[in-house]
């Protein structure tokens, strides 16, 4: 089993804010897309099928000249639960910046968002499953990426909430 390829990634984070504001932070696509990094041409709306482009983050210049050669790059995701204040989930192409690549094909990854309050504030577990479906051929590199990627999200949205 050594050369087994974990198929989920899980990151958690205890973010001091209210669950209301950890919730929107999440939920709303304008707010998301200002910490995530995307612009997207609608709300989120359960079972939508959802486009944007990836823009830079607004609230972590390091990362946002990481996310720079990307900008402009098509961003879809399909829209799966919106429990309030508990849990939302898209679907989308992992690490599909490639810009010669046709994804449309592939299957996508789960990427689900869950909140509970805790006596620090509200901790968050994002996770990201269904790497077995992806590709052979791009699912390390996938992985690898989104792995990364996810961790660095976990401190842009730390660093979103804390803004006034």
């Amino acid at each position: 089993m050594q050369n087994e390829i974990r198929q989920e990634i899980r990151k958690e984070i205890v973010l001091k804010a209210p669950l209301g504001k950890v919730w929107a932070a999440i939920s709303d696509a304008g707010q998301f897309g200002q910490w995530f990094g995307v612009r997207f041409d609608g709300a989120f709306e359960a079972g939508e099928k959802l486009k944007g482009v990836i823009v830079p983050t607004t609230v972590n210049d390091e990362i946002a000249a990481m996310q720079k050669p990307y900008e402009g790059t098509p961003f879809e995701i399909v829209v799966g639960e919106i429990t309030p204040q508990t849990r939302f989930s898209f679907y989308w192409h992992p690490y599909g910046v490639e810009k010669d690549y046709d994804y449309s094909q592939e299957p996508m990854t789960l990427c689900t968002f869950s909140l509970a309050e805790v006596p620090e504030g509200v901790r968050l577990v994002i996770a990201e499953s269904g790497f077995e479906n992806i590709p052979l051929e791009r699912r390390a590199k996938a992985f690898t990426a989104n792995d990364g990627g996810w961790a660095a999200q976990t401190k842009l949205i730390e660093a979103y909430l804390a803004r006034d």
